[in-house]
């Protein structure tokens, strides 16, 4: 047997296994070291940039929660909470005066006003407003600056103007003089007065505290909002009245605050009035698409009735102050006034929330609806001409439930097919003629949905009041309280700029000069050597000059018709002495200056 042929590769594959083993070691090791390092590289570049992250975010953190403390932000929402309280107990407290001023003539505190007066003599019906209306007078005449209660107008004038500072003796006597009208059947609301009132309580806590001018706007606005959200248990409305009406702005760092009172303020005041909607609320329905066009009208004829009514009130208050009569006279006859309207109409009285709970329940026949219209129109016309004390809210639902109930009587009779109820007709125009008269479409929106409770014909509602909003606008130019402000030569509605330059004044920007005998040169008034100003006295009659209380505004006018950069400041009761001096360029940074916080605050 041979013997088999050896391989010859054998060998030599037995004798290379070895390297190749060695060869396969290497490369696993060059692996395992470039994935250690690798490795050690992520962890070091993740660690340098977890470092930087942490970092930042330290800083950050720090820089928000310093600035948070430096603005107070911890004392801003305690103060808004203990504002919320307060003036939720104000609330039930005015609402109740109010109740306790019905009393004695009509033998009731609730707001059936309407029933109690049709159950009371004709005499005391006839006499009681002006009896009233004769308290308000005398009251006025000794008690109130000016001869007139205050109301939401003089809140939007204190924050635009007057640095938050409203008298609390003077809020306090409006709010009584409001509840005493209203009580004894002035045709006015009582929400304005307690808007003011709120407020009142806000200021009067500012006191208390150094607090930056956005920070004291801002508790002004809180004591706006517990107002709101106690009188109508809308606290959504509150917040959104309050920023929409009283600041005009929207910020982050105010609505929380506002938040807080509004919660707080309507929280106690469902406590004691229970958490119930202001108005019974129908059933109703939108039956089809094609009644928007209809919505669309009823949002025009609410902007004609909101626009007469605002004409009306005008035009009432031009005619009444141009007769020469005192004051105590005047209110008992816009109370008689009234008195002898609700002989006939005795639903004009008061509030008139009964009567818009009957419009909205659909108790009111057309005819009366239509009359409604023209005599609350009057009779409030001339409460708020004649100096009753009150607001216009109340009155504005009311005229657009009218409104929107004989609206909604007569589109529902011809098609009867696709026709909505009543009672829906008469929701929008109460949320359509209101926010025309007070130019708050959001709020006005948010007021109805939480009064009555109704949040199924948003779209309707939106359609209806903007349109009416709108159109008002467009022919008006502005809402009620502009108007009010108006008269005061305040034209806050055409912007911030308006406002700084009526709340800055001169003693505000002034470089005082000590009072040395002397000459001086209007051109260089600093002497360039260092010396005092020699003569502080203005011989020259013609000379431009100043007071400390004139307003910034005076001041850039004087600066661009006189074209001069520098103008002598004089004591106001020595027009002739020369107390400092005001700088053309100092006057535009200041007015640059707050043009900008304004711009700050409103975005913060």
């Amino acid at each position: 047997m041979s013997k088999p042929t050896p391989d010859p590769f054998r060998k030599k594959k037995q004798t290379n296994r070895p390297n190749g083993s060695r060869q396969s070691w290497n490369s696993h090791s060059l692996a395992i070291a470039l994935l250690l390092h690798v490795t050690r590289s992520f962890i070091s570049t993740k660690r340098v940039v977890f470092d930087q992250v942490h970092q930042f975010l330290k800083e950050r953190f720090i820089t928000n929660t310093h600035e948070f403390l430096v603005d107070r932000q911890p004392l801003i929402w305690l103060l808004a909470t203990l504002i919320g309280a307060l003036v939720g107990i104000a609330a039930i407290a005015f609402r109740s005066l109010i109740g306790f001023m019905q009393l004695p003539w009509l033998g009731t505190t609730s707001e059936s006003v309407a029933t109690a007066a049709s159950q009371t003599p004709w005499l005391i019906i006839l006499l009681t407003p002006a009896l009233g209306g004769l308290l308000v007078g005398i009251i006025l005449e000794k008690w109130v600056p000016g001869r007139r209660a205050h109301s939401i107008a003089d809140v939007i004038e204190s924050t635009s103007v007057r640095g938050c500072r409203i008298d609390p003796k003077t809020g306090i006597i409006s709010a009584g003089l409001a509840a005493l009208s209203i009580g004894t059947g002035a045709s006015v609301g009582r929400e304005g007065p307690m808007v003011h009132l709120g407020t009142t309580i806000s200021a009067y806590l500012l006191d208390w505290f150094s607090l930056n001018p956005s920070a004291q706007r801002t508790l002004i606005g809180c004591g706006a909002a517990a107002a709101v959200s106690a009188s109508f248990n809308a606290p959504i409305a509150g917040v959104i009245f309050a920023h929409e009406v009283i600041l005009r702005h929207y910020a982050i760092r105010a609505l929380v605050p506002i938040v807080i009172s509004s919660v707080v303020g309507g929280v106690i005041a469902r406590m004691y009035f229970g958490n119930f909607p202001a108005f019974n609320l129908p059933d109703y329905q939108i039956t089809s698409t094609w009644e928007f066009p209809a919505f669309a009208l009823l949002g025009l004829t609410c902007a004609v009735v909101a626009i007469i009514f605002q004409l009306v009130m005008m035009a009432t208050e031009q005619i009444t102050w141009r007769i020469e009569l005192p004051i105590w006279l005047r209110t008992s006859l816009g109370g008689l006034f009234v008195g002898a309207v609700a002989l006939m109409f005795p639903q004009v009285l008061g509030l008139g929330y009964e009567t818009t709970d009957a419009a909205l329940s659909q108790k009111l026949s057309l005819g009366l609806l239509i009359a409604l219209i023209f005599v609350k129109t009057a009779t409030t016309a001339v409460s708020l001409a004649c100096r009753l004390a009150g607001g216009i809210f109340s009155p504005s639902l009311y005229l657009g439930a009218m409104t929107g109930a004989a609206f909604g009587l007569i589109a529902t009779n011809t098609f009867p097919q696709v026709g909505a109820s009543q009672g829906l007709y008469a929701i929008l125009g109460m949320g359509a003629v209101a926010g025309a008269v007070l130019g708050a479409p959001l709020s006005t929106i948010l007021i109805i949905f939480e009064l009555t409770g109704g949040y199924t014909m948003t779209i309707a509602l939106m359609l209806t009041v903007s349109i009416s909003v709108g159109l008002s606008h467009a022919y008006l130019g502005r809402s009620y309280f502009f108007w009010q402000l108006e008269k005061r030569g305040m034209f806050l509605h055409q912007g911030p700029h308006q406002s700084i330059t009526r709340r800055i004044t001169v003693a505000d920007f002034m470089t005082p000069l000590e009072p040395i005998s002397g000459s001086f040169d209007t051109d260089h008034p600093d002497n360039e050597t260092g010396e005092p100003r020699k003569q502080p006295v203005i011989e020259d009659k013609e000379q431009p000059r100043l007071v400390p209380t004139d307003t910034l505004k005076t001041a850039l006018r004087m600066f661009d018709t006189e074209g001069i950069a520098h103008i002598p400041v004089v004591a106001p009761h020595e027009r002739s002495k020369i107390i400092g001096w005001v700088d053309r360029i100092t006057a535009l940074h200041t007015f640059n200056s707050e043009l900008i916080d304004a711009h700050v605050e409103a975005h913060r």
